[in-house]
C-alpha cells in the first residue's frame, strides 16, 4: 500500500524503480495486487458489519447481517459473499484492463508483452484500490471513491506508460487516451456492480444469480 503513495506523490522516481525492478506476474500477483485487494474488501466488510450502509434512496441505514442466523458465518453470510465476488470483480478489472492495454498497444507497432501491460496496470490501479478504504464509511457514497480513486488512477497512468510500456513517442499519447478509456470503462462497471447493490438499487435475492446458486445470499 506504501508503493500506491509514492505512486501519488512521486510519480516519476516509483514508476522508474517499477520499471527498473522488472517483478514477475507472480511477484505482482501475489506480493502486491492480491494482498491490497484483499485488504480493501475486508475493510468494507468491516464497516458493512459495524454500521451497514447508507441508502440515500430510503432514506435509511442498511444493515447487511443476518441477526436470525444461528452461526456466526450466517450473520454475516451476505457480507462475506459480496467481498468475495467484490474482490473477484477487482482482479479481474486488473486482468482484462491489462489484456485490452496489450492489444491496444500492438494496434501502434508496439512489441511489449502482457507482463508489461500487467505491471503498468497493477501499479496503476493501486490508488484506485486504496482510496476505496474510504468505503468502509457508513456514510461514504461509493460514486465518491471511486471518482476520486479514478482520477488518481488516471494521473498515475500518465507516468507509467512512457516507462513501462515504452511506446514509440510518437504513439505515447494515443497510448495513454487509449488505457485512459479503459480503465475509466473497466472499473466503472466494476464499481457500477457493487453500487447499485450497496446503495439498495438491485435486490440479489431474487436474481437469476441467487436462483443459480441459493445459497449465496439468503433473506
Amino acid at each position: 500500500m506504501i508503493k500506491a503513495f509514492f505512486l501519488i506523490f512521486e510519480p516519476s522516481e516509483a514508476w522508474d524503480r517499477i520499471a527498473r525492478a522488472r517483478r514477475s506476474f507472480a511477484y505482482i500477483l501475489g506480493v502486491y495486487l492480491l494482498p491490497l485487494i484483499l485488504l480493501v474488501t475486508a475493510a468494507e466488510g468491516w464497516g458493512l458489519a459495524s454500521w451497514g450502509k447508507w441508502q440515500p434512496r430510503f432514506q435509511k441505514f442498511r444493515d447487511f447481517t443476518d441477526d436470525t442466523a444461528v452461526s456466526t458465518l450466517g450473520k454475516y453470510q451476505n457480507i462475506i459473499t459480496f467481498e468475495v465476488i467484490q474482490a473477484a470483480l477487482l482482479l479481474a478489472m486488473v486482468l482484462l484492463s491489462a489484456l485490452l492495454l496489450l492489444k491496444i498497444s500492438q494496434t501502434f507497432q508496439n512489441r511489449r508483452k502482457y507482463l508489461e501491460a500487467f505491471t503498468t496496470m497493477a501499479y496503476a490501479y493501486s490508488p484506485l484500490l486504496v482510496v476505496r478504504l474510504m468505503d468502509a464509511g457508513p456514510m461514504v457514497s461509493p460514486w465518491t471513491t471511486w471518482a476520486i480513486g479514478i482520477l488518481l488512477t488516471v494521473w498515475v497512468l500518465y507516468q507509467g506508460i512512457p516507462r513501462v510500456m515504452q511506446p514509440d513517442p510518437t504513439h505515447a499519447f494515443g497510448l495513454y487516451l487509449s488505457a485512459m478509456f479503459v480503465v475509466i470503462l473497466t472499473s466503472g462497471m466494476a464499481r457500477l456492480l457493487t453500487a447499485l447493490y450497496l446503495l439498495g438499487e438491485v435486490d440479489f435475492h431474487h436474481s437469476w444469480l441467487t436462483h443459480k446458486f441459493p445459497g449465496l445470499f439468503q433473506p
